[in-house]
């Protein structure tokens, strides 16, 4: 039988590769503000995962700097992803609200280079932890 704490890395883990599809499909459909949004929760709901895998009872927050830095705690080779992790913070809010925009809209604003950008720093980061 599983533990709890594995039952819920793989639930975590799995949505997390299905909201990499999504921002696959947002990229291929030029929906390129939302392929960086589904990156960025990509990116986050798989470090979520590996605290889960860690043995934290309750993940809370949005931020993925501060995510990483928790699983750096576990692992320090995590650190090396801060960088991408910084980037992927951004789209948390601005890919979605206009107001975060004034006088553009996300649709507006965000374009396919970036998008695929996104999409190449979350799959670094799913990559970085299914090999934890």
């Amino acid at each position: 039988m599983k533990d709890n704490n594995r039952i819920e890395y793989e639930r975590w883990f799995k949505q997390a590769g299905e909201d990499l599809e999504v921002a696959k499909w947002s990229l291929k459909g030029r929906f390129f503000s939302h392929s960086c949004f589904m990156s960025q929760q990509a990116g986050e709901k798989a470090l979520k995962a590996y605290c889960y895998l860690k043995g934290e009872r309750l993940v809370l927050g949005h931020s993925m700097l501060i995510l990483i830095r928790k699983c750096s705690k576990y692992n320090k080779d995590f650190i090396h992803l801060e960088k991408e992790c910084k980037t992927l913070d951004k789209y948390y809010i601005i890919s979605r609200y206009p107001n975060g925009l004034p006088g553009l809209t996300p649709s507006e604003y965000f374009d396919q280079k970036e998008a695929k950008e996104a999409l190449n720093k979350a799959l670094k980061i799913i990559k970085f932890v299914e090999k934890k």
